[in-house]
Protein backbone atom coordinates (compact mmCIF):
# COMPACT_ATOMS: atom_id res chain seq x y z
CA UNK A 1 0.00 0.00 0.00
CA UNK A 2 1.55 3.48 -1.05
CA UNK A 3 1.02 6.33 1.66
CA UNK A 4 2.49 8.92 -0.54
CA UNK A 5 -0.59 8.95 -3.42
CA UNK A 6 -0.87 12.44 -4.66
CA UNK A 7 -4.47 11.91 -4.39
CA UNK A 8 -4.36 11.72 -0.84
CA UNK A 9 -6.13 14.75 1.46
CA UNK A 10 -8.30 15.88 4.23
CA UNK A 11 -11.79 18.35 3.69
CA UNK A 12 -10.82 21.85 3.64
CA UNK A 13 -7.08 21.37 3.69
CA UNK A 14 -4.63 24.02 1.63
CA UNK A 15 -2.16 23.55 -1.15
CA UNK A 16 0.35 24.91 1.20
CA UNK A 17 -0.79 22.21 3.76
CA UNK A 18 -0.92 19.56 1.60
CA UNK A 19 2.85 20.52 -0.06
CA UNK A 20 4.18 20.58 3.91
CA UNK A 21 2.21 17.26 4.80
CA UNK A 22 4.35 15.38 2.10
CA UNK A 23 7.66 16.75 2.77
CA UNK A 24 7.06 15.55 6.73
CA UNK A 25 5.78 12.20 5.18
CA UNK A 26 8.82 11.72 3.89
CA UNK A 27 11.16 12.36 6.82
CA UNK A 28 8.70 9.96 8.56
CA UNK A 29 9.46 7.48 6.05
CA UNK A 30 13.07 7.70 6.09
CA UNK A 31 12.95 7.79 10.19
CA UNK A 32 10.91 4.13 10.16
CA UNK A 33 13.60 2.67 8.17
CA UNK A 34 16.23 3.85 10.59
CA UNK A 35 14.05 2.68 13.27
CA UNK A 36 13.82 -0.99 11.52
CA UNK A 37 17.68 -0.30 10.58
CA UNK A 38 18.61 0.30 14.45
CA UNK A 39 15.72 -2.84 15.60
CA UNK A 40 18.02 -4.97 13.14
CA UNK A 41 21.30 -3.68 14.70
CA UNK A 42 20.01 -4.47 17.93
CA UNK A 43 19.05 -8.31 17.32
CA UNK A 44 22.48 -9.05 15.87
CA UNK A 45 24.25 -8.42 18.95
CA UNK A 46 26.59 -10.81 20.36
CA UNK A 47 25.51 -11.99 23.96
CA UNK A 48 26.50 -10.09 26.68
CA UNK A 49 27.92 -10.99 29.68
CA UNK A 50 26.77 -14.40 31.78
CA UNK A 51 24.53 -13.74 34.45
CA UNK A 52 26.63 -12.82 37.29
CA UNK A 53 24.62 -15.21 39.32
CA UNK A 54 20.94 -16.52 39.87
CA UNK A 55 19.53 -13.98 41.68
CA UNK A 56 17.08 -14.71 44.21
CA UNK A 57 13.63 -12.04 44.32
CA UNK A 58 10.99 -12.35 46.55
CA UNK A 59 7.14 -12.45 44.80
CA UNK A 60 4.03 -12.58 46.16
CA UNK A 61 0.57 -14.74 44.89
CA UNK A 62 -0.13 -14.00 41.61
CA UNK A 63 -3.74 -12.64 42.57
CA UNK A 64 -3.28 -8.97 44.06
CA UNK A 65 -5.94 -9.71 46.29
CA UNK A 66 -4.53 -12.61 48.41
CA UNK A 67 -2.44 -12.39 51.18
CA UNK A 68 -0.28 -15.26 50.37
CA UNK A 69 2.69 -16.21 51.79
CA UNK A 70 6.24 -14.73 49.98
CA UNK A 71 8.24 -17.35 48.00
CA UNK A 72 11.04 -16.94 46.57
CA UNK A 73 12.04 -16.98 43.02
CA UNK A 74 15.14 -17.22 40.99
CA UNK A 75 15.93 -15.35 37.97
CA UNK A 76 16.66 -18.51 36.32
CA UNK A 77 12.70 -19.55 37.24
CA UNK A 78 11.73 -16.39 35.19
CA UNK A 79 12.28 -18.36 31.76
CA UNK A 80 9.15 -20.07 30.67
CA UNK A 81 9.81 -23.57 28.60
CA UNK A 82 10.05 -22.86 24.86
CA UNK A 83 10.89 -18.78 25.81
CA UNK A 84 14.07 -17.66 25.73
CA UNK A 85 13.99 -14.38 26.02
CA UNK A 86 13.90 -11.93 29.21
CA UNK A 87 12.76 -8.67 29.66
CA UNK A 88 13.33 -6.96 33.32
CA UNK A 89 12.10 -3.48 33.67
CA UNK A 90 13.53 -1.95 37.02
CA UNK A 91 11.16 0.32 38.61
CA UNK A 92 11.81 3.44 40.50
CA UNK A 93 11.03 2.48 43.86
CA UNK A 94 13.27 2.09 46.73
CA UNK A 95 13.11 1.58 50.08
CA UNK A 96 14.05 5.23 51.49
CA UNK A 97 11.17 6.41 48.53
CA UNK A 98 8.55 7.88 49.88
CA UNK A 99 6.17 7.29 46.80
CA UNK A 100 6.89 5.70 43.48
CA UNK A 101 8.49 7.52 40.57
CA UNK A 102 5.78 8.98 38.51
CA UNK A 103 7.09 8.23 35.05
CA UNK A 104 8.40 4.87 35.84
CA UNK A 105 4.49 4.21 37.15
CA UNK A 106 2.77 6.18 34.18
CA UNK A 107 5.09 3.56 31.97
CA UNK A 108 3.99 0.17 34.03
CA UNK A 109 -0.11 1.98 34.08
CA UNK A 110 0.43 1.07 30.03
CA UNK A 111 2.59 -2.23 30.12
CA UNK A 112 0.03 -3.37 32.64
CA UNK A 113 -2.16 -3.75 29.26
CA UNK A 114 -0.10 -4.58 27.21
CA UNK A 115 1.73 -7.65 29.32
CA UNK A 116 -0.70 -10.58 28.07
CA UNK A 117 0.41 -9.90 24.97
CA UNK A 118 4.05 -9.43 25.14
CA UNK A 119 3.88 -12.75 27.78
CA UNK A 120 2.92 -14.55 24.75
CA UNK A 121 6.40 -14.38 22.91
CA UNK A 122 8.60 -13.65 25.51
CA UNK A 123 8.24 -13.35 29.34
CA UNK A 124 8.32 -10.45 31.62
CA UNK A 125 8.89 -9.24 35.26
CA UNK A 126 9.34 -5.78 36.93
CA UNK A 127 11.56 -5.83 39.15
CA UNK A 128 11.82 -2.87 42.15
CA UNK A 129 13.94 -2.45 45.54
CA UNK A 130 11.29 -2.21 48.13
CA UNK A 131 10.09 -5.04 49.74
CA UNK A 132 7.22 -7.36 48.24
CA UNK A 133 4.08 -6.67 50.04
CA UNK A 134 5.02 -2.36 49.52
CA UNK A 135 4.81 -3.47 45.96
CA UNK A 136 2.05 -5.34 45.81
CA UNK A 137 0.30 -2.58 47.80
CA UNK A 138 1.10 0.29 45.07
CA UNK A 139 -0.14 -2.24 42.63
CA UNK A 140 -3.48 -2.96 44.10
CA UNK A 141 -4.00 1.06 44.30
CA UNK A 142 -3.34 0.78 40.40
CA UNK A 143 -5.04 -1.93 39.21
CA UNK A 144 -1.96 -3.54 38.19
CA UNK A 145 -3.74 -7.27 37.79
CA UNK A 146 -1.12 -8.28 34.90
CA UNK A 147 2.25 -7.57 35.96
CA UNK A 148 4.62 -9.88 37.20
CA UNK A 149 5.98 -7.97 40.35
CA UNK A 150 9.78 -8.95 42.17
CA UNK A 151 11.52 -7.21 45.20
CA UNK A 152 15.17 -7.23 44.83
CA UNK A 153 15.63 -5.96 48.48
CA UNK A 154 17.43 -9.39 49.26
CA UNK A 155 20.13 -8.91 46.55
CA UNK A 156 22.30 -6.63 44.03
CA UNK A 157 20.49 -7.34 40.76
CA UNK A 158 19.79 -3.36 40.51
CA UNK A 159 22.93 -2.41 41.79
CA UNK A 160 24.94 -5.00 39.14
CA UNK A 161 22.51 -4.00 36.26
CA UNK A 162 22.03 -0.25 36.72
CA UNK A 163 18.70 -0.25 38.29
CA UNK A 164 20.33 2.01 41.49
CA UNK A 165 23.86 3.15 42.06
CA UNK A 166 26.11 2.67 45.12
CA UNK A 167 24.49 5.27 47.13
CA UNK A 168 20.57 3.55 46.61
CA UNK A 169 19.48 6.39 44.16
CA UNK A 170 17.10 4.18 41.78
CA UNK A 171 17.47 4.25 37.74
CA UNK A 172 14.69 3.54 35.52
CA UNK A 173 16.21 0.59 33.14
CA UNK A 174 15.18 -2.06 30.64
CA UNK A 175 17.41 -4.95 30.41
CA UNK A 176 16.89 -7.78 28.24
CA UNK A 177 18.38 -11.43 28.90
CA UNK A 178 18.33 -14.67 26.69
CA UNK A 179 19.03 -18.50 27.38
CA UNK A 180 21.26 -20.02 25.25
CA UNK A 181 22.53 -23.73 25.70
CA UNK A 182 21.33 -23.94 29.19
CA UNK A 183 23.36 -20.56 30.22
CA UNK A 184 21.69 -16.70 30.42
CA UNK A 185 23.64 -14.15 29.40
CA UNK A 186 22.76 -10.44 29.38
CA UNK A 187 21.73 -9.23 26.16
CA UNK A 188 20.88 -5.88 26.24
CA UNK A 189 20.37 -2.95 28.56
CA UNK A 190 18.61 0.64 27.44
CA UNK A 191 22.28 2.80 28.11
CA UNK A 192 21.12 5.08 26.41
CA UNK A 193 19.83 6.74 29.80
CA UNK A 194 23.70 7.37 30.77
CA UNK A 195 24.67 8.52 27.13
CA UNK A 196 25.51 12.39 26.57
CA UNK A 197 21.21 13.52 25.46
CA UNK A 198 20.38 17.11 23.44
CA UNK A 199 19.31 19.70 26.12
CA UNK A 200 15.55 19.02 26.87
CA UNK A 201 15.72 15.48 25.94
CA UNK A 202 16.49 13.53 29.19
CA UNK A 203 17.50 10.38 28.36
CA UNK A 204 14.42 9.12 26.66
CA UNK A 205 15.57 6.39 26.89
CA UNK A 206 12.66 4.07 27.52
CA UNK A 207 10.24 6.06 25.04
CA UNK A 208 10.09 3.46 22.66
CA UNK A 209 7.71 1.28 25.41
CA UNK A 210 6.10 4.63 26.92
CA UNK A 211 3.25 5.84 24.22
CA UNK A 212 2.25 8.65 26.41
CA UNK A 213 5.19 11.01 25.08
CA UNK A 214 4.52 9.37 21.39
CA UNK A 215 1.08 10.91 21.43
CA UNK A 216 2.26 14.19 22.59
CA UNK A 217 4.57 14.60 19.66
CA UNK A 218 1.21 14.05 17.36
CA UNK A 219 0.09 17.40 18.66
CA UNK A 220 1.33 21.08 17.96
CA UNK A 221 1.90 21.41 21.91
CA UNK A 222 4.25 18.44 21.46
CA UNK A 223 5.69 17.32 25.01
CA UNK A 224 5.75 20.10 26.73
CA UNK A 225 8.94 21.80 28.48
CA UNK A 226 7.86 21.34 32.28
CA UNK A 227 4.75 18.70 32.17
CA UNK A 228 5.49 15.80 34.11
CA UNK A 229 2.90 12.48 34.53
CA UNK A 230 1.62 12.25 38.09
CA UNK A 231 0.53 9.46 40.54
CA UNK A 232 -3.06 11.16 40.42
CA UNK A 233 -5.09 13.79 38.70
CA UNK A 234 -7.96 14.20 41.27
Amino acid sequence: MSTASPALSFPQESAEYRKARKELLAAEIELRRHIEAVAAARRKLPLGGQLAQDYVFDEGPSDLSEQGEVRQTRLSELFDPGKDSLLVYSYMYGPAMATPCTSCTSILDGLNGTAPHVRDRVNFVVVAKSPIERIRTTARERGWRNLRLLSSAGNTYNLDYRGENKEGSQFPSLNVFVRRDGRIHHFYHTELLFAPCDPGQDGRHVDLIWPLWNLFDYTPDGRGEKWYPKLSYR
